[in-house]
């Protein structure tokens, strides 16, 4: 099976601009290609897991990664699948948050002798004289197509600023320089890039009279709808002292069971025909896929003793045995009030906290988790549907409780 093919079976690839000459490059080993990562945290998360595992699977083809870190694209912030705008980051942040990238970066792509790089378009955006951007580039789009742009219609309807509007341009820009100075013939990114990515292709064509390809790769969601990475509207990160390798292995243990054999084809390097024949897994043997996607990648994020660790003590944990030695509180009907129960009267009930109203503050400062998922809303309740089978309640890092119905 050829690497083309293989990103097919994954069911990674949503669409490209020319298939037939994607194919041959990147078949042949000859893609010099780069995905854009904007630096809006000091940390990424695993919503970047597609784009990373992406560049490895490409880069052990004998294709050439470039990760453009976003220096400078993120002082201006990307609208796409955004309804408001985003947090202006200081320049002193921004290089902050690429310091902590590129760390991280590398568990996952090799940039010794040459093999990858790793670029800042800070480097030329920052400098451009924006008359003679207008002049050079400016001329090239036009203003009635970016409106059309997907990226652009859902901040339309609440007012895209001049500046968001200026994003497609500066990240056609990048595609435009990385093609100049780097040989870059290609470039990846999210399907909900796809209006950006060919704004650079036709910069190229335009302004050089060449041919450079785009290819956006299947944004994973869970079965209930968010993108991948978030979990109850908090980020699921690669920072350990973010999210912890228990926390992070609990995130993917916890995926639905209509995602986990997708998750495990586009995110883990087990061979397909392994992957195949978990197809064929139901009822508890979707848990063991979930064990093995859990597995998988807590061990390329943190190391292999880390994800033995995570998988060690999520097992105990959930085992039920004395040798487990974990704390239960089990729930009766009269814990419910209407049938639920909050999260700040649930941790009162589990002795994690001695009032609601400290319970509440434990929430509103990111402490509490149920079953590897922070809990933000204060508000938040559960039935007892949701402990039929028990889930881990915790506070900090040394406190937890297993939660049980009886």
């Amino acid at each position: 099976m050829t690497m083309y093919d293989e990103l097919v079976a994954r069911g990674l690839i949503a669409q490209v601009t020319n298939e037939e000459e994607i194919k041959k490059l990147i078949n042949e080993g000859k893609a010099t290609f780069y995905i854009g990562f904007d630096c809006t945290a000091d940390s990424l998360t695993a919503g970047h897991f597609m784009a990373l595992t992406l560049m490895k699977r490409l880069q052990m083809a004998g294709n050439k990664p470039i990760a453009l870190i976003g220096g400078g694209t993120t002082m201006i912030g990307d609208p796409s699948g955004r309804t408001d705008m985003r947090k202006m980051l200081t320049k002193e942040d921004i290089d902050h948050n690429a310091r902590c990238f590129k760390q991280q970066m590398e568990r996952f792509i090799d940039f010794s002798d040459g093999k990858a790089m790793m670029i800042n378009n800070a480097d030329w955006l920052l400098d451009l004289n924006y008359v003679e951007l207008l002049r050079d580039v400016g001329a090239c789009f036009s203003v009635n197509n970016m409106l059309r742009a997907e990226c652009y219609k859902q901040r339309m309807e609440k007012g895209l600023s001049f500046l968001e509007f200026n994003y497609m341009i500066m990240q056609s820009y990048d595609f435009y320089h990385l093609y100049r100075h780097y040989g870059c013939n290609m470039q990846f990114g999210g399907d909900d890039q796809w209006s950006n990515m060919l704004g650079g292709t036709e910069l190229i064509r335009r302004k050089l009279g060449k041919d450079a390809y785009a290819m956006t790769i299947t944004l994973l969601t869970d079965s209930q709808g968010k993108k991948m990475g978030k979990t109850a509207g908090n980020a699921v990160w690669l920072d350990p002292n973010k999210t912890s390798p228990y926390d992070f292995y609990q995130y993917w243990r916890n995926v639905g069971d209509a995602d986990v054999l997708k998750c495990i084809r586009m995110l883990t390097f087990l061979p397909l025909e392994q992957i195949d024949e978990m197809a064929h897994w139901e009822g508890s043997r979707l848990n063991e896929a979930k064990e093995i996607l859990a597995y998988e990648l807590t061990k390329m994020v943190h190391g292999e003793q880390e994800a033995e660790a995570a998988q060690a003590s999520a097992r105990a944990l959930f085992a039920g045995g004395a040798e487990a030695d974990v704390p239960t509180c089990t729930l009766t009907d009269t814990d419910y009030r209407d049938g639920s129960i909050q999260i700040p009267a649930l941790m009162v009930k589990a002795g994690l906290a001695k009032s609601t109203s400290e319970a509440r503050q434990a929430v509103q400062q990111g402490g509490v988790t149920l079953d590897g998922e922070k809990i933000t809303d204060v508000r938040a309740q559960f039935t007892p549907d949701d402990f039929r089978e028990g889930k881990l309640l915790r506070k900090g890092k040394k406190s937890f409780i297993r939660i049980l119905h009886g």
